[in-house]
């Protein structure tokens, strides 16, 4: 580590993306899993990717560099893995767990379900839950410490290594009674203190512990559980310097957390500023230990404005000397995409606006430098100057004009749907459907073949006519598949469409795309985020011929799939200079004209989707009532202007109901599909204590797992869903759309699932 500032102020990072420039990481996962490449091979090019990583973080000047950041999944799996937890309906019987168990936690097997998965606070990343169970954790494998080997060894590299703290990974896991809280975390510490033991004699000078979970409600026992952890652990390695992170808000219990025995304190000066600068003003900090200033925005990819950095490290100098000042991203850098390069077709304005993470880390090395060698150093000087023209050109965009018009408010107040016993009414004349409908949640596997008819089509070798012609094809295919398969509300599959978001984004103005924009979502699948960067309008009917198209081809009822105002813009990167409640009011308002032109072309069921609500819930409780009321009011916009007799349906993912039960209410879907296969026996606890009076459909197999579910394992969770909801509510349906899936397996799956429901419906 360069240590050799002239005030000593240094840079670092927290974590940087996994996925390799051009997805290699992503490929390679996938080769392995679909059994063409060894697991010799597998590690070897994840090393190389790993290395490569290090390596450009090295050229970029940081003088602190996270190794153990990088994983095969998840870390939040990997640290499962390095205690033993494993669940028993594995096949594991102690030791290094095998690299096929891992796969198989994260993704299922033939024998056994995955773990659940579901999002890591308020991003679209999704991790591994830990099950706890009746295992007692120890380190069966210290990957931490291989990980830093290998940077020291192979780059020369005195790598900060990183790791997820005991109370966030106590916090996030499962499998124990959450009143025996302390008790848990005892039985976890000397695991921790083993690893950190082995850390400490192989002369590893600094651990980053990544603390999250501490930006949210703490309480009492929790905090005193803190307290004694580090105090055990700072016990069990006195020598080894911890950096104790948090992030995507201010810290929870300043005051307490700045005590703890640990040598630097890593804060979100971004998410959290305003409570940050209050905390340090109030109770300032403490004169032994390092404060990790977290100035660059590790969550969004527009240019950091360096000028107002400057004066907000200047201010916080005055608590905390730049000697004893570390900066560094708000958070890990896994959550942007990793270079620019590729964007060459973006206009100029936008393309100099924005840094993905190489250019954060060259953001991070010139603050420090700007703060060592001062603003007017000729290099500087002109990269600063560079920063704000390129941010002055973006403000003056026309897209970015201020808009007129009718508030939102005032077109939601003018129309609101009739109550839900009512409409109910309506739609059961105009669909007679059965007790228990069964149902898809919309999209259908994006074959090969599918894919490399869009990629014809783009590159220019289709002509749009025969591109459409392909599309109607693949529509007629799997409305006969649905047919006969024996579902009651059909899908047209999505098949014309990448992504959820992008596609809506392509066709309503203010949006633009990157070529190579990837962050991963969940394992090897990612997602290549929209910029929302100018004003939302809708320009065109977007959906309907393809909806219309697969309604001509049967009786049975089609869905219209929309998403949602929300979704759209938790799911996309969003300009920063205007309230996010204003770009969801566009959004809104844009996608109200798509919901009346597919109601107008005689489709009856419109699903607009919102798997991302939940995400966007802020973690301060005291800031969550105003996210739900402009969350719902955004979704209502876009709903309300529909007949009674037209149904409207949402999908939610993974959620904690009972935080949202009240928000589910006020969106006055008519059906709400939740994914919930993972975890079902917690949301189904929820609805002992909280009943819900509109169509809900629980996910009845999970789609994230290469596996098909019996018919009595689907039967089993309708049954136990039944217990508590009212049987003439419920619709069955999958957890989520079926893109990432295999043909073949859709469809046995979808067999079983409507065979599933014929038999509890002659149970009923």
């Amino acid at each position: 580590m360069n240590t050799e500032k002239r005030n000593g102020l240094t840079s670092g990072n927290l974590g940087y993306p996994r996925i390799g420039e051009n997805r290699e990481w992503k490929k390679q996962l996938e080769a392995y899993w679909g059994g063409k490449l060894e697991q010799e091979e597998l590690l070897a090019s994840m090393k190389e990717i790993r290395l490569n990583h290090l390596r450009k973080q090295r050229e970029a000047g940081l003088d602190w560099i996270p190794v153990a950041d990088f994983t095969l999944y998840d870390t939040m799996l990997d640290t499962a893995a390095m205690f033993g937890l494993v669940p028993d309906r594995f096949d594991y019987t102690g030791g290094p767990v095998p690299l096929e168990t891992y796969f198989a936690m994260a993704r299922g097997n033939r024998s056994a379900a995955a773990c659940e998965m579901t999002k890591w606070f308020t991003t679209n990343y999704h991790y591994i839950v830990p099950e706890f169970g009746e295992r007692t954790p120890s380190l069966v494998d210290n990957r931490i410490l291989a990980l830093y080997k290998e940077a020291k060894e192979e780059l020369g590299i005195e790598g900060r290594p990183v790791l997820i703290g005991p109370y966030t990974f106590l916090k996030l896991s499962k499998g124990y009674d959450r009143t025996r809280f302390q008790e848990v975390m005892q039985s976890l510490l000397p695991a921790y203190a083993q690893l950190l033991q082995e850390l400490e004699q192989e002369g590893v000078q600094w651990l980053q512990m990544d603390e999250p979970a501490l930006v949210m409600s703490v309480t009492d026992e929790e905090m005193q559980a803190v307290r004694d952890s580090y105090h055990y652990l700072h016990s069990a390695a006195p020598r080894l310097k911890l950096l104790l992170q948090t992030y995507f808000d201010s810290a929870e219990r300043y005051s307490e957390l700045v005590a703890l025995p640990v040598q630097a304190i890593g804060l979100d000066l971004v998410s959290g500023r305003t409570r940050h600068l209050d905390a340090l003003e109030q109770y300032g900090f403490p004169e032994d230990k390092l404060l990790a200033a977290g100035v660059v925005d590790g969550r969004n990819i527009w240019r950091t404005d360096l000028d107002d950095r400057l004066q907000l490290l200047e201010s916080i100098a005055r608590k905390v000397p730049y000697e004893r000042m570390i900066i560094q991203p708000s958070c890990s850098l896994m959550h942007v995409p990793i270079s620019l390069a590729a964007e060459t077709a973006l206009p100029p304005e936008l393309r100099n606006a924005l840094a993905f993470a190489d250019e954060k880390l060259e953001e991070i090395a010139l603050l420090a430098k700007a703060i060592c060698l001062g603003a007017e150093q000729e290099e500087v000087k002109t990269r600063l100057q560079a920063s704000r023209e390129a941010l002055r050109a973006l403000k003056a965009s026309p897209l970015r004009a201020a808009r007129a018009g009718q508030p939102a408010e005032a077109i939601l107040a003018a129309k609101t749907r009739t109550p839900f016993a009512e409409r109910r009414k309506e739609q059961q004349k105009a669909f007679n459907l059965p007790l228990l409908p069964t149902t898809t949640i919309g999209s259908f596997p994006q074959t090969a073949e599918v894919r490399r008819g869009r990629r014809l089509w783009r590159k220019g070798e289709w002509t749009k006519e025969q591109y459409d012609r392909f599309i109607r094809e693949q529509i007629r295919e799997w409305i006969a598949i649905q047919e006969e398969i024996g579902l009651d509300v059909l899908v047209h599959g999505e098949f014309e469409r990448t992504d959820m978001v992008e596609f809506f984004g392509e066709k309503l103005a203010g949006f633009a795309f990157t070529v190579n924009g990837w962050v991963q979502s969940y394992g090897s699948r990612c997602v290549k985020p929209p910029i929302i960067w100018g004003n939302v309008d809708f320009e065109a009917p977007m959906t309907v011929e393809e909806t219309v198209y697969a309604q001509s081809l049967t009786s049975k009822p089609v869905k219209g799939m929309l998403t949602g105002p929300v979704t759209v813009l938790n799911w996309s990167f969003v300009r920063d200079d205007i309230p996010r409640k204003e770009v969801a009011e566009q959004l809104a308002l844009a996608l109200r004209r798509e919901v009346e032109s597919l109601e107008q072309a005689g489709i009856r069921m419109i699903q607009v989707d919102e798997p991302a609500l939940r995400e966007g819930l802020p973690l301060k409780e005291e800031d969550r009532e105003e996210y739900l009321e402009w969350a719902v009011g955004a979704f209502r916009l876009a709903t309300s202007g529909v007949k009674d007799s037209t149904q409207i349906h949402t999908h939610m993912c993974y959620c904690e109901f009972s935080d949202l039960i009240d928000a589910i209410r006020q969106l006055d879907a008519d059906v709400i599909s939740i994914e919930t296969s993972r975890s079902h026996g917690e949301l189904l606890e929820a609805f002992e204590t909280d009943t819900y009076d509109k169509g809900i459909g629980l996910g009845v197999y999970d789609i994230h797992s290469p596996r098909v579910p019996s018919v009595d394992e689907m039967t089993g969770l309708i049954e136990k869903a039944l217990r508590v909801l009212p049987a003439s509510l419920f619709w069955i349906n999958p957890d989520c759309g079926l893109k990432t899936r295999a043909k073949e397996e859709t469809v046995q799956s979808l067999k079983h699932m409507v065979q599933a429901a014929r038999q509890a419906r002659e149970a009923l």
